[in-house]
């Protein structure tokens, strides 16, 4: 490790994996010639480490959030200092305000702010917090440039201060090679209003009337949204062709996937 190390702020780990979290793994193993400190509450093989509490993650709720933004503001700068860092990394827009940390932070979307609900936490988190972490980050990463530009609308800030890096997948857990088992689509993420699944079911109705296949939903359900789509796939008389399968392991992807 080096004088001043670069501190990698993985706070938003979890044990089921899902989009942000398996982002993070993967950048963290690119960054093995930095030689950085990883704040986390789990060993990754190859780093060093420093121990944080497990309780900060999405995994406990809207009280895991609370308290991992508190640690971020609290407990982050004491590492900063005590570790003599130059540099935090954080793979989500997340970082302890007015502070002398330096910081760079990756900005994955801003999907709250397209589609609004009034008294909405994670609205108002979009609106007032993240705004101030990137305004005060040394540089901001994001996934597209469709995701530059909306930081640039709604935020106002400089097209010189963000980088869009495109994400790449993991060659070493997905190798296509294999052809599928059988016909189907498959859609993998959060069943939110946002996703415009049942858009998707339209769609994929009138594609079966002609063709044999299924439709496999992967992803955490919605419990309100989830019942509307099956009732939707009923009313279609397509239900027997739909597969909610909830959460599935990054190691069982490939199987799916090919």
């Amino acid at each position: 490790m080096t004088d001043t190390p670069l501190l990698v702020n993985l706070s938003i780990l979890t044990q089921r994996p899902t989009g942000i979290d398996v982002y993070a793994r993967q950048v963290t193993s690119q960054l093995k010639s930095l030689e950085p400190k990883l704040l986390s509450q789990e060993t990754i093989k190859g780093f060093e480490h420093q121990v944080i509490p497990g309780n900060l993650s999405p995994e406990s709720g809207k009280w895991g959030h609370f308290r991992r933004l508190v640690w971020l503001q609290q407990q982050l700068p004491r590492y900063y200092s005590r570790f003599n860092s130059d540099l935090i990394f954080s793979p989500l827009p997340e970082a302890p305000l007015y502070t002398r940390c330096r910081f760079v932070v990756t900005a994955h979307d801003v999907i709250p702010l397209h589609f609004p609900k009034r008294f909405s936490r994670l609205t108002n988190y979009f609106r007032y917090y993240v705004p101030r972490v990137l305004h005060q980050a040394a540089h901001i990463i994001c996934d597209s440039q469709s995701t530059a530009n909306d930081l640039i609308q709604f935020y106002q800030l400089s097209a010189d201060k963000i980088t869009p890096i495109l994400l790449g997948y993991d060659s070493d857990n997905f190798k296509l090679y294999n052809l599928p088992e059988g016909n189907y689509f498959v859609y993998i993420g959060r069943q939110d209003i946002y996703k415009n699944l049942e858009r998707l079911i339209y769609a994929f109705e009138i594609f079966s009337r002609t063709n044999e296949c299924e439709l496999w939903l992967i992803g955490p359900t919605h419990e309100r949204y989830t019942p509307v789509l099956k009732e939707q796939a009923k009313t279609l008389g397509i239900a027997r062709y739909l597969r909610f399968l909830d959460y599935v392991s990054y190691a069982e992807l490939p199987r799916i996937l090919r």
